[in-house]
């Protein structure tokens, strides 16, 4: 059981109109309010040698990505602290309140409580004007299918690349990316964080369409070696780059690092060199 066939459970309960995309969205006048939650935990997230700071980077990163993927501009940070060790607390909510300021966030709130591991629990709230708002869903047979900076990196660093502990440990949401892309007229976007084949998966499931990569045209992290790298950038979870379809006639984006990799095609299929893409990433899984 992992955790997408859990979001089915879901998906009955709450209606699956709720559960289709990185934010929910609430009406605000001429603006959609973007609201996103995420929960890490200590054994299940944080890297062994990650400082607290760091882990509180981490925690508001993931959620401003979140809100990056919908083109919306971050507004505000609510977090909740789970603490086993309340001496953490400092260095979890300077690194959140940094990562938050970079990005043009506020913390406004939160929760501490006692916790058997240190468990971080970010919800982030985003402004887009309706007419600019980005969905998973909108791809069509045609458009481009890109990705922002270099994915695989995060891996990298678990696989044994110890050059690239920073994409790791600091990951950098695409804020500002984000607009641009949203405000040159993307038809679909989402993050990356599970790996570039198991988000395609995840647009493929809201898309009648399907998509087909070129891995000559893949961007993976230098220095190691060419089978591994391309595994790395096609099925490595922690990073957070933008993964988003685009109309040829609004390529390029300005201001954007990103490779074209692909093309949204008519069958309902993720395609690499012409076969099919095995279907997985990082994921929860339970017994």
């Amino acid at each position: 059981m992992d955790d997408r066939e859990l979001l089915n459970v879901v998906m009955r309960i709450v209606g699956k109109e709720n559960c289709l995309d990185d934010c929910a969205e609430v009406s605000c006048g001429d603006q959609v309010m973007v609201v996103t939650t995420d929960m890490l935990h200590r054994t299940t997230d944080f890297v062994e040698g990650m400082t607290t700071w760091q882990m509180g980077w981490m925690s508001a990163a993931v959620t401003l990505s979140d809100i990056a993927s919908m083109g919306a501009e971050p507004k505000y940070l609510l977090i909740a602290v789970g603490l086993d060790v309340w001496q953490d607390l400092a260095g979890v909510m300077q690194g959140a309140k940094d990562c938050c300021k970079k990005f043009g966030a506020v913390i406004i709130g939160g929760d501490i409580d006692r916790h058997g591991e240190l468990t971080v629990v970010t919800t982030g709230l985003g402004l887009v004007d309706k007419t600019l708002i980005v969905r998973r869903s909108g791809a069509q047979p045609g458009d481009l299918v890109c990705i922002t900076g270099i994915p695989g990196k995060a891996q990298a660093y678990l696989d044994g690349y110890l050059q690239y502990k920073e994409a790791l440990f600091e990951p950098q949401p695409r804020v500002k990316e984000g607009q641009l892309i949203a405000r040159r007229g993307v038809s679909a976007m989402m993050d990356d964080s599970d790996g570039i084949a198991l988000s395609l998966y995840d647009l493929l499931s809201v898309n009648e369409c399907g998509f087909s990569l070129d891995s000559t045209k893949l961007p993976v992290p230098s220095g190691i070696p060419a089978v591994h790298a391309r595994e790395l950038a096609l099925y490595g979870g922690g990073d957070y780059e933008l993964i988003f379809t685009l109309p040829p006639r609004c390529h390029p984006v300005n201001g954007v690092a990103y490779t074209v990799i692909g093309t949204v095609i008519k069958e309902k299929v993720v395609l690499l060199d012409g076969l099919p893409v095995e279907k997985r990433g990082y994921q929860h899984r339970w017994e």
